[in-house]
C-alpha cells in the first residue's frame, strides 16, 4: 500500500485538541507521523484551504438490508456514506428479518466487507424480533459484533424489560439505544402536536410522549448503573432532562440529527411527506433548546438517522407515507450552514460531534488522528458551497426536504484504512 501524504490541511483532531495546519503521513493503512514532510516515493494529496479530520462516525443509519432493498443496500449505503463523508457507520436493527440473531449480524459485516466502501458496526435487538417482550441473546450479539443494543423504531415500553436490558448489556459494556416514544400518546399522529397540527387538522404527537419515556430511562439508568444512549432527541423538556441527569453523573448520552435543529413544524404546511418523521420536527422553541444542548454540551453526537424510503413508498398520503428522510449526504452541509458559519458551534466541537464522541459511545477505536490509529480520515472543504440535488445522491433513495437547499461545506476527499475511497471531482 503506496504511502500517502496530506499537505497543507487544517488538521483538526479533537482527541488531541489538535487544531492547526501541518502535514499528515499515512503508511499501512496507519496515520504514520504528524507534521511530516515530503520525501521517497509518496502520494500527495494537497489538502490547502481545507480541513482534515478523523473519518466522520454516523451512529444512526438505517441501510435497510436485508430485507427493503427497494430502498437502500448495504452497497449503495455505505456509498452514500462515503460521499457525505463518514468512514464509519452502526447500522440499526429494524431490517427484515430484524438483527436478532448471530447469522443476522454476520450477514450484515459480511455484505459490508464486499461493499467495501465504509467500514460498518451493527446495531442489534434489544428484544427477540423487536417485540418488546423477550431479551434477545445479547452475549451472542456481542460474540458476532454487535457493538450497542436498541429496537430502534420501537420503542421498549416494558420497563422490566428495560431494566434487563440496563443490566445485561452493563456486563458487556454496551449502551442501550431507545427511540423515546409512549405510543398510547402518539397513536397514529402524523406530525408534532402544537398550533401548526390544530390549524392544519392533522393528529399530533404531544412533547410529553419522548418526554415520559425519557424520564422512565434515566431513572431506570441511574438505579441500574447502565449506559444510556437517547436517540434523535427534538424536544426542549428532553434536553433539559438529559442536561440534568449529566449533573447526576447518571451516564446518559444522546444524539440529535440535522432535521431537528434546522426544521421545524411549520414544514408540513405543505403537506409534503418529506417532513414526514419520528421524531417529528417540533416547534420553534423545541429547535432553539436542540441547537442549545449542542452548544453547551447536553448533546453528544450529531447523527443522521439516514431513514431511506423509495419514491412509491414516500409519495403517498400524508398518513400512509412512511416516516424518515435520507441524511447522510446532507448532514455535513448542514452542520456546517446551520451551526458553523453562525456561529453557533466551532469546527473543533462540531468534528468532535462526529468523531470521537461516537467513538466513545460505541466503544470503537476509531475517531482520533494518533500516530498509530487506522487511517480513517476525512478531508473538508469548508468553503464550497453547493445545491442540494436528489438526483446526484448515491443513497437509492431521494426522500428528503432540503432539495435546493443551497449549503456551504462538503466531504472533499474520503480515506478509509489508507486507501482513498471517494474523492469529489
Amino acid at each position: 500500500m503506496p504511502s500517502l501524504l496530506i499537505q497543507n490541511g487544517r488538521v483538526i483532531d479533537p482527541s488531541q485538541s489538535l487544531d492547526r495546519v501541518m502535514n499528515l503521513l499515512v503508511l499501512d493503512g496507519r496515520i504514520a507521523a504528524l507534521d511530516a514532510q515530503p520525501g521517497g516515493e509518496q502520494q500527495i494529496v494537497d489538502a490547502s484551504g481545507k480541513i482534515v479530520c478523523p473519518g466522520l462516525i454516523d451512529m444512526h443509519v438505517h441501510l435497510r438490508e436485508p430485507g427493503r432493498e427497494e430502498d437502500e443496500t448495504i452497497e449503495s449505503g455505505t456509498a452514500a456514506a462515503l460521499a457525505g463523508g463518514f468512514t464509519t457507520i452502526a447500522c440499526m436493527p429494524n431490517t427484515d428479518p430484524p438483527v436478532d440473531s448471530q447469522g443476522i449480524v454476520e450477514f450484515i459485516r459480511g455484505q459490508a466487507a464486499r461493499a467495501d466502501n465504509c467500514h460498518v458496526l451493527v446495531v442489534a435487538c434489544v428484544s427477540k424480533n423487536r417485540e418488546g417482550k423477550e431479551l434477545a441473546e445479547i452475549g451472542q450479539l456481542v460474540k458476532a459484533g454487535a457493538v450497542a443494543f436498541s429496537d430502534d423504531g420501537s420503542p421498549i415500553a416494558d420497563p422490566e424489560l428495560m431494566r434487563r436490558a440496563f443490566e445485561y448489556c452493563l456486563m458487556f459494556d454496551k449502551p442501550v439505544l431507545n427511540h423515546c416514544e409512549v405510543r398510547e400518546l402518539t397513536g397514529r399522529a402524523v406530525m408534532h402536536e402544537g398550533q401548526t397540527s390544530l390549524v392544519l387538522g392533522l393528529s399530533g404527537m404531544p412533547a410529553s410522549a419522548e418526554e415520559v419515556m425519557a424520564s422512565r430511562d434515566l431513572t431506570l439508568a441511574e438505579t441500574t448503573g447502565g449506559r444510556y444512549h437517547l436517540m434523535h432527541i427534538s424536544t426542549a423538556g428532553a434536553v433539559d432532562m438529559v442536561r440534568r441527569a449529566k449533573r447526576r453523573q447518571i451516564r446518559v448520552t444522546t444524539e440529535a440529527t440535522p432535521h431537528h435543529f434546522t426544521l421545524t413544524d411549520e414544514c408540513l404546511r405543505t403537506f409534503d411527506p418529506n417532513c414526514k418523521m419520528n421524531p417529528p420536527l417540533r416547534g420553534k422553541d423545541d429547535v432553539e433548546a436542540v441547537i442549545q444542548g449542542l452548544a453547551d454540551g447536553t448533546i453528544d453526537v450529531i447523527a443522521s438517522d439516514h431513514a431511506p424510503h423509495s419514491k412509491e413508498k414516500k409519495m403517498q398520503e400524508l398518513d400512509q407515507a412512511p416516516f424518515g428522510i435520507v441524511g447522510l449526504e446532507t448532514t455535513l452541509g448542514l452542520v456546517v450552514t446551520k451551526l458553523i458559519e453562525p456561529g453557533l458551534l466551532g469546527w473543533p466541537k462540531a468534528i468532535r460531534k462526529l468523531t470521537v464522541n461516537p467513538a466513545r459511545i460505541l466503544g470503537i477505536n476509531k475517531g482520533t488522528l494518533q500516530v498509530g490509529a487506522d487511517a480513517d480520515v476525512t478531508i473538508i472543504d469548508p468553503a464550497v458551497q453547493w445545491k442540494v440535488d436528489p438526483r446526484e445522491f448515491r443513497s437509492k433513495s431521494t426522500n428528503t426536504p432540503f432539495a435546493g437547499w443551497q449549503l456551504t461545506g462538503r466531504a472533499d476527499t474520503v480515506i478509509v484504512g489508507g486507501r482513498i475511497k471517494f474523492r469529489r471531482t
